[in-house]
């Protein structure tokens, strides 16, 4: 059965350690270039208010969502989800769904007005998910790297 665990507490402070490192290689199948000291970096990612939940199964991660709310002058209070990946192995077993309600019930919970995210253009089955989720394409996103 499924179950919805936070890792960090609505102030950032890691309150389930254990699921964090179990966290590190499913949430690598989407950020392949987080550090070696992922427990490290991500404590930095929590202290610049960013939030963890895991969806797992037994003692197994089959997903993770890191997300933060902030506000801003176009969507007023939002919550951001920064990273949402589910374990190759469990796509399309309901993990992303259960995942992205848990983080919009939060998202409520926390008296948030929107909520927003960023897919890389090449993640097109993500978009998909997306768009079954009742998500819509806003915006574009542009960057530039600095370094």
């Amino acid at each position: 059965m499924l179950e919805l665990i936070a890792v960090t507490d609505d102030r950032g402070a890691v309150i389930a350690p254990d699921w964090l490192v179990r966290a590190e290689p499913v949430h690598r199948e989407l950020r392949h270039q987080l550090p070696a000291d992922y427990v490290i970096k991500m404590s930095r990612v929590f202290a610049g208010g960013g939030r963890m939940v895991v969806a797992a199964e037994g003692d197994a991660v089959r997903g993770v969502g890191v997300w933060r709310v902030h506000e801003n002058t176009f969507s007023g209070v939002q919550m951001y989800v920064d990273d949402l990946v589910t374990d190759p192995a469990h796509r399309s077993t309901g993990v992303g769904h259960a995942m992205m309600e848990w983080l919009q019930a939060k998202a409520l919970a926390l008296g948030c007005e929107a909520y927003d995210l960023d897919s890389g253009t090449q993640r097109t089955q993500a978009h998909k998910f997306y768009f079954r989720e009742g998500m819509v394409v806003t915006s574009f996103h542009f960057a530039k790297k600095l370094a």
